[in-house]
């Protein structure tokens, strides 16, 4: 029995504890760690770069087309409900990925690795405002961190284990491991919220994606959160590859990963804080240009030192984006449109996610040039910085 039925909170540091962990497995391991995985994979299985990012795309396929049925699972079954059947599909995904060889085969478990992002990371930042929502940004901020802290162990961990014959199939299994732990201790921590009354007021209950739809604000952050969503993905992707072609070995890229996520953990938290201070829209444009500057750095200079730079500033920045544009997008609108605005730009992230890998590898496929990709990509990032200061002007 959830503790909703007598209203007790639970206990913050381990509510944050199990969400940090929740975003590593379902974020983290489900989503990104496929770009260090990669290249093992590719050598293995013969894969071609469309091959690649094909399984990329199918896995923000999956994301895309249940972001919206996995809030609506929460919101009937319960918030905790719909992060189980998350780490579920992520204990399969990764199960099967450790074992497989068919590329139809892999195609569905990235897509399942996809679903299980869906049914965990929305309904458990839900979960977490419902809680807390005095502590909002602070819970959410450490809880993203779990990304930073996923990324930092997969950038130690994973180019050790890919030394070895086929290790990216360890990887995978260990994956496995730790979801199902995260599973256990998810069902162990989390609570449902006590849910909130109807409202009375007929205009409040009317409140719809139609009404969010007609906020020039949201459509401008919506189309911003798309930007971000090709932009992360690339870089998340194929940085890593571009830093073993440059002639970085497989451990110095491992680490400049690990330090990025180390910057990360800290940068969610921190940024947070800062906008609530400087405003969302303003702390939105200084990380979308930091964004665009440290893409464009190994572009120029591709050795050691600009790869250095790069997840140095990107790890101190990127949290900052996500934790900028979702408050920017419920500025402007009332409480009651919140979720389903956060929803609705939701969709336009995971359309980005899905369009990057196809296009980057597409690219990649006719050229083999990461430099041109990623010219393109801070050219793409510049473009968001300059939605974001026309709509901090229009605020």
């Amino acid at each position: 029995m959830s503790a909703t039925q007598d209203g007790a909170r639970p206990a913050l540091i381990p509510l944050i504890g199990i969400s940090m962990l929740c975003n590593i497995v379902t974020v983290v391991f489900a989503r990104l760690a496929y770009g260090l995985l990669l290249p093992g994979m590719q050598e293995t299985l013969g894969l071609s770069f469309t091959q690649a990012a094909l399984l990329g795309t199918v896995t923000a396929l999956g994301y895309l087309s249940l972001v919206l049925p996995a809030g609506l699972f929460a919101a009937r079954f319960g918030a905790r409900r719909a992060i189980m059947l998350g780490t579920c599909c992520a204990v399969l995904g990764f199960s099967g990925m450790s074992q497989a060889s068919s590329f139809p085969l892999l195609i569905v478990l990235m897509l399942c690795l996809g679903a299980a992002t869906a049914f965990s990371y929305t309904p458990l930042i839900s979960l977490l405002g419902a809680w807390y929502p005095e502590r909002r940004g602070i819970v959410i901020g450490w809880a993203n961190s779990g990304v930073g802290s996923g990324m930092f162990l997969t950038g130690a961990l994973v180019p050790v284990l890919t030394t070895q014959s086929e290790g990216w199939r360890q990887a995978w299994l260990l994956f496995a491991i730790i979801a199902i732990v995260c599973m256990l201790l998810a069902w162990r921590v989390l609570q449902n919220p006590p849910r909130m009354p109807t409202p009375a007021n007929p205009a409040i209950r009317a409140a719809s994606l139609g009404s969010a739809l007609r906020n020039p604000h949201v459509l401008l952050v919506a189309w911003i959160y798309g930007i971000i969503g090709v932009t992360y993905i690339l870089q998340s992707l194929f940085m890593y590859s571009f830093a073993l072609e440059s002639g970085i070995s497989a451990g110095s890229a491992g680490q400049l990963v690990a330090l990025m996520g180390i910057l990360s953990i800290f940068a969610s938290p921190a940024w947070g804080w800062a906008a609530d201070r400087i405003g969302h829209e303003r702390a939105l444009l200084i990380c979308l240009a930091l964004g665009a500057m440290g893409t464009l750095l190994p572009v120029l200079w591709p050795v050691y030192p600009a790869f250095l730079l790069h997840y140095f500033v990107l790890g101190a920045s990127t949290t900052g984006q996500f934790t900028s544009i979702l408050a920017s997008a419920t500025r402007t609108v009332s409480r009651e449109q919140a979720a389903v605005t956060i929803s609705f730009i939701t969709l336009f992230f995971a359309a980005g996610q899905l369009l990057g890998p196809s296009l980057g590898g597409l690219l990649l496929e006719k050229t083999h040039d990461f430099p041109l990709m990623f010219a393109l990509s801070s050219l793409l990032i510049a473009i968001g910085a300059l939605l974001s200061w026309r709509s901090g002007r229009g605020a």
